[in-house]
């Protein structure tokens, strides 16, 4: 059985600021005029992945070793010295002396969201027999990244992040880009990015007009596959609480790990003493 405790919340955040580390290096080696980092510090990470990507931000602070001053102004300065909002992603595991010291700094949280594991282990489903997912290469990169941007079109604030991701993922250490087909058109895409026998599944989309096909069922089934032949003992998702993402999530056995709040330090806050 997996508790909910701190040992979890350990690997499962540093599995994701790993993988975010990994997306800097990747879009580093890819598009060096970014000036896109990483770094590791106190058992915990920073990514900078450019001044407005959501990759650039922390995850692990407080977990590994105490959250004190000195560690925050290290990933302060990483941050604002590159010009960037300075923000983390906090386990509660972190614990409250840890939250106080953020609130005594100038932070305020400003997004929560919910953190599931299991198992891995493959899917008991009923797959149509239209649908294929596979892994691609490099050679499918536009056509992966295309279906994200429709796929999350809803949200026109992402379309100029999205542009490049593709090519950045496909860049990227221990991920893996699906590609789903229906009838042999493009359907829908996912990452999956492995870490220390932790699988972490992001990125799921599917184009408007082939909803409710499927796509999203057999794009798990394929990703818990592989990370099942990779070795990993369990898979994390991350979605906003409540959510259709949570629901489906659920749905096939994740269950609620915990629910994490990212901070961002406001401008023009003087810290208080502490």
């Amino acid at each position: 059985m997996t508790f909910a405790d701190l040992a979890l919340s350990r690997r499962l955040e540093r599995a994701e600021g790993y993988s975010c580390a990994q997306h800097a290096a990747a879009r580093g080696r890819v598009a060096p005029d970014v000036g896109a980092e990483w770094m590791e510090h106190a058992g915990a990470y920073a990514a900078f992945d450019g001044r407005e990507s959501p990759i650039t931000q922390s995850f692990g602070l407080g977990l590994l070793e105490p959250l004190t001053p000195s560690v925050l102004e290290v990933f302060e300065h990483f941050f604002e010295s590159r010009g960037a909002r300075v923000e983390h992603e906090m386990s509660p595991f972190a614990g409250a002396d840890a939250l106080a010291l953020l609130c005594a700094r100038g932070y305020r949280p400003i997004e929560v969201s919910s953190v599931l594991c299991r198992p891995v282990s493959a899917v008991v489903v009923d797959l149509p027999t239209n649908v294929r997912v596979r892994v691609i290469d490099s050679s499918d990169g536009e056509i992966w990244t295309d279906v994200c941007i429709r796929g999350w079109s809803h949200m026109p604030e992402l379309r100029e992040i999205l542009q490049d991701l593709g090519t950045i993922t496909l860049a990227r250490e221990a991920t893996r880009c699906f590609l789903a087909e229906i009838d042999g058109a493009p359907a829908g895409a996912a990452i999956l990015a492995l870490h220390d026998g932790i699988a972490l599944f992001g990125g799921s989309s599917t184009v408007p007009e082939l909803r409710r096909r499927g796509t999203h069922t057999a794009l798990l089934d394929a990703r818990m596959r592989h990370a099942q032949e990779a070795g990993c003992e369990l898979a994390m998702v991350v979605a906003p609480p409540g959510s259709d993402s949570q629901r489906n999530a659920e749905r096939t056995g994740f269950r609620l790990a915990y629910t994490r709040t990212k901070w961002r330090r406001q401008s023009g806050v003087k810290p208080d003493s502490v």
